[in-house]
C-alpha cells in the first residue's frame, strides 16, 4: 500500500507542478515584429490619437535599440482643442492566448498628469471573452491595481490567499459600471514616478482554467525568483510566493469567461471616468456620475483641466512612455 500510495504520488508530481516552457520571448525590434498598431478611435474616449506604424516611427513614438523597446506619445505638439488628441500608440499582439504565463520586465512607465497608461489582455468579445489589466493607473495615482472584467457570473470571494486588496468581488462589468473585481498592490512601486525612480520591475500573470495570479517585484526587491529576472527558458510558479491578486474559478468558471486573449500595451489621456473606475480612490466620485477629466483628474492635484492640460502642454509628457527591457511568454 505504501509503495503504491508512493509511486501516485510520483506520477502525479510533474503534473501538479506550476511549470511552464517559453513559447515566446520579445526584446527591442520584437516588439512591433509580434504586435500590431492599432490607429483606432479609442474605446475609452481619450483626449488621445492613437497613430499607424508608418507615423510612430517617422515621430519617433515607438523605437528599438538593443534590449530597449519604446512606446510613447507626442511632447512637442500643442493641440488645437478642436483638432485630434494627442498623438500615441496602442499595440496588439499578433498572437492570442488562453493557459500562459506572462513576464513583463519593464524599466519605465509613462507618468504625468493626464496619463492613463495600461498593459492588459483582452478577448475578441468583450465583456463575453473577459479583460485582465495586469498594469493600469492614472494621474501618477499608485500604486497599481489588477482587474478582472467580464460580463455576468463571475465573482470572487471575499477572503483569499494574495497580498493585495480586493476593491471589489464582482467582476461584471455592467453590474460594476465597468469597474470589475480588482485588487490594489501593496507596494507603492508598483506604479508611476516611484516605479520609474526604482528603476521598474517586473509584472507576471499566470492563468489557467483554476485561477488567474499577478505578482509583482520592485527592481531592488529582495527574493525576486531567478527564473522571472533572469528571463529563463522554464519558469515554475510554484516557487514566486503568495501572488499580489488572486482570482479563482470557486465561482468564477475561468475556462468560460475567458477566451483567447491578445495583449494590449497602449497610453491614453483624459479618458472615460466610469471605465477607469477601479483606480479611483473615493468610489463616490464613481457613483456619483461625471468623467476622469471633471473628478479624478481635479482630485489628483493636476492643474487646470484635463482636457485643457493635454492640449496646450506638451513637455509636460517627455516621461510619458514605456521602456520594454523584455517580455517572455511560457504555455
Amino acid at each position: 500500500m505504501l509503495l503504491t500510495s508512493f509511486l501516485v504520488l510520483a506520477l502525479a508530481g510533474p503534473a501538479l507542478a506550476a511549470t511552464y516552457a517559453q513559447t515566446d520571448s520579445h526584446t527591442g525590434t520584437g516588439f512591433p515584429k509580434s504586435f500590431s498598431y492599432q490607429a483606432i478611435s479609442d474605446p475609452t474616449h481619450g483626449r488621445v490619437n492613437y497613430v499607424n506604424s508608418a507615423t510612430a516611427t517617422s515621430q519617433n513614438l515607438t523605437f528599438a535599440s538593443g534590449d530597449h523597446f519604446i512606446l510613447r506619445a507626442d511632447f512637442k505638439t500643442k493641440l488645437s482643442a478642436s483638432g485630434p488628441g494627442r498623438n500615441s500608440v496602442r499595440m496588439q499582439s499578433n498572437k492570442q492566448y488562453t493557459t500562459s504565463v506572462m513576464v513583463f520586465n519593464i524599466r519605465h512607465m509613462p507618468q504625468g498628469c493626464g496619463t492613463w497608461p495600461a498593459v492588459w489582455t483582452v478577448g475578441a468579445d468583450w465583456p463575453n471573452q473577459g479583460e485582465v489589466d495586469i498594469l493600469e493607473g492614472v494621474n501618477d495615482k499608485g500604486p497599481n491595481q489588477s482587474t478582472l472584467h467580464t460580463n455576468a457570473g463571475c465573482t470572487m470571494p471575499g477572503s483569499r490567499s494574495q497580498t493585495g486588496t480586493s476593491t471589489g468581488n464582482n467582476c461584471d462589468s455592467a453590474a460594476t459600471n465597468n469597474a470589475g473585481c480588482g485588487v490594489t498592490m501593496p507596494d507603492s512601486r508598483s506604479y508611476g514616478p516611484s516605479f520609474n525612480s526604482n528603476g521598474g520591475g517586473w509584472y507576471a500573470v499566470e492563468r489557467t482554467s483554476s485561477f488567474i495570479k499577478v505578482w509583482f517585484w520592485s527592481r531592488n526587491a529582495a527574493g525576486i525568483p531567478s527564473d522571472v529576472s533572469g528571463g529563463a527558458t522554464s519558469v515554475n510558479t510554484d516557487n514566486w510566493g503568495t501572488p499580489v491578486a488572486y482570482f479563482p474559478s470557486t465561482s468564477c468558471p475561468i475556462s468560460s469567461k475567458f477566451g483567447p486573449h491578445n495583449i494590449v500595451i497602449n497610453l491614453t489621456f483624459c479618458a472615460n471616468l466610469l471605465l477607469v473606475a477601479a483606480v479611483v480612490v473615493d468610489l463616490s466620485i464613481l457613483f456619483s456620475g461625471g468623467d476622469w477629466a471633471g473628478n479624478v483628474y481635479g482630485s489628483s492635484g493636476c492643474p487646470s483641466s484635463c482636457v485643457d492640460y493635454v492640449n496646450n502642454n506638451p513637455s509636460a509628457f517627455t516621461d510619458a512612455y514605456f521602456d520594454f527591457a523584455w517580455l517572455k511568454i511560457y504555455g
